[in-house]
């Protein structure tokens, strides 16, 4: 910074398109300095990520929406083509999603925030133990992520500005009955961006993790259960939306019952394990 307050030039990173310059160019085409917050959301075909995506629309952001199918995004971006821009992804693929970046700059210009949401979800009993489930889920929940801050590194370490939020969850607290291929994808999310938080804040670059309780998803859907403080994706979409503009680490949807399982994350093991013994199938 120098002493008028202006920022110093960044050089790109090695390969990266500059920032500066597709910022510039996409001002002049625009015919203006001033242009919407950009927001990327990977994962934006149903459930949360859909519904983020609309509430974000309406608080004024240009957001692009990616997932494996093209059909769901385009149904979005009908309805708000001059601020919502699809891009189809597969995030066990890091080549498409630097590809979808390139994009993304060459239409808007920037990008200021990542929404890392894409999952999976199955269910799994001891009596159906499948290695390749947690196979699939790991290589879509965490590496699927991994992939994705890999995407955005470079170009958000040169602009020296940038977030990206990744989608955890409460399931990543502690272990839970049936659900340990899923569970596990998300505890190591959570461990994996305490990690790297402090060395991207380092570079002026915020990483965050949002943990949700219990939504009605598809993925929920799923679940045989009875699930406690379930509420809809426009809900948890609203939370999602007023945390952003804060500055927490953890975004917890609903903060409720987020804390609620902050509490049971401590509790002694011999505790612990007579609660989730009562969570066992009869």
């Amino acid at each position: 910074m120098s002493e008028n307050g202006v920022p110093h030039p960044v050089e790109p990173a090695p390969g990266l398109p500059n920032p500066s310059l597709f910022e510039t160019l996409h001002a002049a085409r625009m015919g203006t300095n001033l242009s919407p917050r950009v927001t990327w959301i990977v994962g934006a075909s149903s459930g949360i990520g859909r519904a983020l995506a609309d509430e974000l629309v309406l608080r004024g952001d240009a957001v692009v929406v990616s997932a494996r199918s093209m059909a769901p995004l385009l149904e979005q971006a009908v309805i708000e083509p001059q601020r919502i821009l699809p891009i189809a992804v597969d995030v066990t693929d890091l080549t498409s999603l630097a590809q979808a970046l390139t994009q993304i700059l060459m239409h808007w210009g920037r990008v200021d925030r990542v929404i890392l949401n894409a999952a999976d979800y199955a269910p799994m009993s001891l009596a159906e133990f499948d290695p390749a489930l947690f196979e699939r889920l790991m290589r879509i929940n965490f590496m699927g992520v991994i992939h994705g801050i890999e995407a955005v590194r470079a170009y958000f370490l040169a602009r020296g500005a940038g977030q990206i939020i990744i989608t955890a969850s409460v399931a990543g607290y502690r272990g839970l009955p049936y659900a340990a291929p899923y569970g596990a994808t998300k505890a190591a999310l959570i461990n994996m961006a305490e990690s790297l938080a402090p060395e991207f804040a380092a570079h002026g670059v915020r990483l965050r993790v949002i943990s949700p309780g219990f939504v009605r998803t598809p993925m929920t859907a799923k679940n045989s259960f009875t699930m406690p403080g379930m509420i809809e994706p426009a809900q948890a979409a609203l939370h999602i939306a007023r945390q952003l503009e804060g500055s927490r680490f953890e975004l917890l949807v609903p903060r409720g019952f987020g804390w609620l399982m902050k509490l049971i994350r401590v509790l002694p093991y011999p505790i612990f394990f007579a609660l989730t013994r009562r969570m066992l199938k009869k």
